[in-house]
């Protein structure tokens, strides 16, 4: 397929003002035309997926088979069973909330209805999973996804091990796959790393700088003083927005004082049952909420162009994180901010984890001694010394 003829796609996508990003057409063209192996490194709400679900619509129509991409993220997966839809793609999604569905998943790929499906990482673990997915893929696949593919490496900010399986998978694989790994975050040494696990990957990287966001760095030492800060300056703010907590507590206790101050606000944790979770992600999706107080469990994955501002309401564990979680806004607004509140207890818990990063030297020399003792100990026998 021509870049004019995939333009169609894309705007019958996203909107016939829309063009393609440097770098979105050759990525596509690479995977899907030319069947290569892509290492997409592009900032975030550059429109990774758009590449992917082009490239899968090329390939589909070519006759090849369907794509599998692996992602951790499940709001991700909700958001882009959507978007799928918008260019006639039969998407499906196997993970840890949905597992019964998939004799019938399994049924519509034999019967070639599924152009992509969606599975966790975890899934890969699954020995009785993977017998029946790998058949149905082997010798027939169109395109093999990666996303958040800075996971796979040790140096990565995220790393998984469930990601190594998926080298072991693509050494499965054609050595003629197409596949495409797309990350957001992934420094020089972390792109080295998955370049050495995954031979043969073109790299297409772009730059990581947001011009839409106005970040903000605002020092308030205690709780109160952010709460009474939120209720004061949240309605003036465009739009409806994200405010991050690092505690599942902190974030019910942030989402009731907004709504006790008459503000349209939710709390979202991994405590709340999928469907609860769902709905917070529609409220907000829809502008039902001016703010979605959540902890990491809303993921990288949610998707809402129009956002208009994320609140740390602590700081980050990492600046990669705090990269991650402030990239959700500005995507498709000229103008979007990004305001980190940060005092006292931040400081207090950097400095709790950066004296807690390494065991005392009195215990590591104990570890070493028991080892020097005995003829091989295991993990549990070491902990019972």
């Amino acid at each position: 397929m021509i870049q004019a003829q995939a333009q169609v796609l894309l705007r019958q996508m996203l909107g016939e003002s829309v063009d393609f990003r440097d770098g979105q057409w050759q990525a596509i063209d690479l995977a899907a035309n030319q069947r290569r192996r892509v290492l997409l490194v592009q900032r975030t709400g550059w429109g990774k997926s758009i590449v992917y679900f082009l490239a899968t619509k090329i390939v589909r129509e070519a006759g090849a088979g369907p794509t599998l991409l692996i992602s951790p993220l499940l709001s991700l997966m909700r958001n882009q069973l959507l978007a799928t839809e918008r260019i006639g793609l039969h998407a499906a999604a196997i993970h840890s909330e949905n597992l019964d569905e998939w004799q019938q998943v399994e049924g519509a790929l034999l019967a070639n209805q599924v152009d992509l499906l969606m599975i966790s990482p975890e899934r890969l673990g699954n020995a009785e999973f993977m017998q029946k997915l790998l058949p149905l893929f082997q010798g027939h696949i169109g395109l093999f996804v990666v996303d958040e593919a800075h996971c796979i490496s040790d140096w990565g900010h995220d790393f998984r091990p469930d990601y190594r399986r998926i080298v072991r998978v693509m050494r499965l694989l054609p050595a003629s796959a197409a596949a495409i790994c797309t990350t957001a975050t992934a420094n020089n040494r972390v792109v080295q790393d998955v370049l050495t696990q995954i031979p043969n990957l073109q790299v297409v990287r772009g730059p990581l700088i947001r011009p839409s966001l106005k970040l903000f760095n605002i020092r308030l030492d205690d709780q109160a003083e952010r709460l009474a800060w939120m209720a004061h300056y949240l309605p003036q703010l465009p739009g409806s927005g994200i405010v991050y907590t690092l505690t599942v507590q902190d974030s019910r206790r942030v989402a009731a004082w907004l709504a006790h101050q008459g503000l349209a606000a939710r709390a979202y944790h991994a405590d709340l049952e999928a469907t609860e979770r769902v709905a917070a992600e529609q409220a907000l999706l829809n502008n039902q909420l001016k703010a979605l107080v959540a902890t990491v469990a809303l993921g990288m994955g949610f998707d809402k162009p129009d956002l208009g501002f994320v609140i740390h309401f602590q700081r980050p564990g990492s600046v990669v994180a705090y990269y991650q979680q402030v990239g959700r806004a500005g995507r498709a607004v000229e103008s979007a901010f990004g305001i980190l509140l940060n005092g006292r207890e931040d400081d207090e818990i950097s400095d709790y984890f950066i004296r807690t990063a390494f065991p005392p030297a009195e215990i590591m020399e104990e570890i070493l001694r028991l080892l020097e003792r005995g003829a091989g100990l295991t993990l549990d026998e070491l902990g019972a010394e």
